[in-house]
């Protein structure tokens, strides 16, 4: 059995998601891999910069940075943590060594971005004979130093643009793979039959009114106030479920606002799927997690893009456009007359047929591609071993 160290963290949701979802799938298939994740902030809370002057962690930082909304800080805080690792690479490399040393591995698989280069200089560093592949969360790099290195063995990449920024950085097509999407957790990709008229109407909404999914993550936004409000006040005819994730605040401000539409407000929910499939459409950030899972029940979305909007996360509006599976708008000020527009028939007909296109098989790809990216670093190894 190949033993398989997946590094992850949880600066954002989706790199933990991500890293779960391999694990349940490489360890369930005919022919399983030993897998065990490492969170990378743990072992480096040692020499973690941020947290000795403010007492927070880089990823806690990150994470109240999109609790508050102060998302135009981001370029800022990527500014700071591109330089401490630059003064800590070092450090860094030595603190991964030793744990290589200590946890032999098969493969290393990196699920995160920022420090790829130190992984892939301590792997080698430790044992040549193991490969490191970075697998891209994002629907595009954003380079410099975000998630392609020169230093990176394997790639795997969820759209044409992530790769093609891994193969002008100089890495070959044996060593850069496509998947067809992002990964997502395993029970989006199981069929879901439901009667959603009646189940709709069991949560008393309207069974036959327009529906919108309105989700910005596991802490929600005060932006779906905001949503809510213009909605409400140019009478869209739209009813809209509104998940709050772990925002009790936000929650009891949503409750409060008066609507001519039957309108679900939900906190955390473990069953995001469930309330997808009784949708019609989405509106959310463009994060590449929930813009995935959206297309994934064939939900047209509409997000917004502009400067707060998360540098990594600013492709995937073009994605959207590109693709034609939504609208993008500059401001949710903007969201009445984007709704209005995306259910004009002919828009809403187009726009769920290009949806209804998208095929993401990625959790079922990737265990394949990592295997041979171990056999293909065995032959290499061998044969130069030969030599």
């Amino acid at each position: 059995m190949r033993k398989l160290i997946i590094v992850y963290h949880h600066a954002g949701g989706g790199h933990r998601s991500t890293a779960d979802a391999l694990q349940s799938r490489l360890s369930a298939q005919e022919h399983p891999w030993d897998v065990s994740l490492l969170d990378i902030q743990e072992l480096l809370d040692p020499i973690d910069l941020i947290r000795r002057a403010t007492g927070l962690r880089i990823q806690d930082t990150y994470n109240l940075i999109l609790r508050r909304g102060w998302t135009r800080f981001t370029p800022q805080l990527l500014v700071i943590l591109k330089a401490t690792i630059r003064a800590y690479h070092g450090p860094i490399v030595k603190a991964l060594r030793n744990y290589w040393a200590k946890h032999p591995a098969d493969l290393v698989l990196s699920v995160i971005p920022h420090v790829n280069r130190e992984i892939a200089e301590s792997v080698r560093g430790t044992n040549a004979r193991t490969p490191f592949v970075t697998l891209i969360t994002d629907l595009a790099d954003y380079p410099p130093h975000f998630w392609v290195e020169r230093e990176s063995e394997y790639i795997i990449a969820g759209t044409e643009r992530a790769r093609q920024q891994a193969l002008a950085l100089g890495h070959d097509l044996d060593h850069a793979f496509l998947t067809s999407g992002m990964i997502l957790k395993p029970k989006f990709y199981e069929k879901m039959t439901i009667d959603r008229a009646l189940e709709r109407k069991k949560l008393g909404l309207d069974p036959n009114c327009p529906t919108a999914l309105v989700l910005f993550g596991g802490h929600g936004s005060k932006a779906m106030v905001d949503i809510t409000k213009k909605l409400n006040h140019a009478d869209s005819g739209v009813q809209l479920i509104l998940i709050c994730g772990h925002n009790q605040k936000l929650a009891a401000d949503l409750k409060a606002l008066p609507t001519k539409k039957p309108t679900l407000i939900v906190g955390f929910a473990q069953n995001v799927e469930f309330y997808m499939a009784l949708a019609d459409f989405f509106i959310g950030k463009p994060g590449p997690g929930s813009i995935s899972e959206a297309l994934q029940f064939h939900l047209p979305v509409i997000v917004e893009s502009n400067s707060k909007t998360l540098p990594q996360e600013r492709y995937n509006a073009e994605w959207v456009t590109e693709n034609g599976y939504g609208i993008v708008v500059p401001t949710f000020k903007k969201i009445a007359s984007a709704v209005e527009r995306l259910l004009e028939s002919a828009t809403f007909a187009d726009l769920r047929l290009n949806a209804s296109l998208y095929c993401n098989r990625a959790l079922f790809e990737v265990p394949s591609i990592l295997e041979r990216c171990a056999k293909h670093t065995d032959t290499l190894r061998s044969s130069h071993a030969a030599v």
